[in-house]
């Protein structure tokens, strides 16, 4: 049995692939914002002394970790609502569920890329004069980044091709167009090709993209 392919669909709806692609890269770049600001807090709540707070930060870290994504987004978006807790959109929902996500496994970076910091920058900027909160918004905090830039790197590849569980709530990013057009005109191949080629060449320019600004920001001198 032969299958005769037919673009002629795709082409004509392309455009509306491409803003579903648009979407969901926006959704991943926001959560990924979001997400680096949970994970450099917890990161730094981790190098407290209070066991209370580190437990929390553990606890938080350990589950979000240990659930599936698909699982969180329906939990935020039909299972909290269902107590009263309510947002403004589905896109709220989702962003807020993928920037919680990223925030757990964006915790173990920053705390590995805190505790890497070298030792003599810090003493250094302790030599000068600086206080505490200068010494980490000044010396830690931007060789911090500068470590874990390669990681953050690889969660925005990631979390953009987590943005496809939003169909799942009805988000038109790009597997959700690709479904719609495969439910409209019946062209299964043609629609799936072509939505798994818009994702490999974003996420291999992604990658190109950010190796270059690694190659220029991640190595300490």
């Amino acid at each position: 049995m032969t299958y005769n392919f037919n673009f002629s669909v795709i082409w004509r709806q392309f455009d509306v692939m491409l803003w579903g692609l648009g979407l969901g890269l926006l959704l991943a770049v926001i959560s990924l914002a979001i997400g680096t600001v949970i994970g450099l807090v917890c990161g730094y709540a981790f190098r407290t002394n209070n066991k209370t707070l580190r437990a929390l930060v553990w606890g938080y870290v350990e589950f979000i970790r240990n659930e599936p994504l698909l699982l969180l987004i329906f939990f935020v978006y039909f299972g909290l609502p269902a107590i009263g807790i309510r947002f403004f959109d589905k896109y709220e929902s989702f962003v807020i569920t993928l920037s919680i996500y990223a925030g757990a496994y964006l915790t173990e970076v920053f705390r590995a890329g805190l505790t890497s910091v070298p030792e003599r920058y810090v003493e250094a900027a302790k030599a000068i004069g600086l206080k505490p909160w200068q010494t980490q918004l000044y010396v830690v905090l931007p060789l911090t980044f500068r470590i874990v830039l390669p990681s953050l790197s690889n969660n925005l590849i990631s979390l953009f091709k987590d943005t496809s569980l939003a169909t799942a709530i009805a988000i038109p990013e790009l597997t959700f167009t690709a479904r719609q057009i495969n439910a409209n005109t019946y062209r299964v191949m043609e629609a799936w090709l072509t939505a798994s080629l818009l994702y490999l060449a974003t996420c291999y320019l992604i990658a190109i993209a950010l190796r270059q600004i690694e190659k220029r920001y991640s190595v300490i001198k």
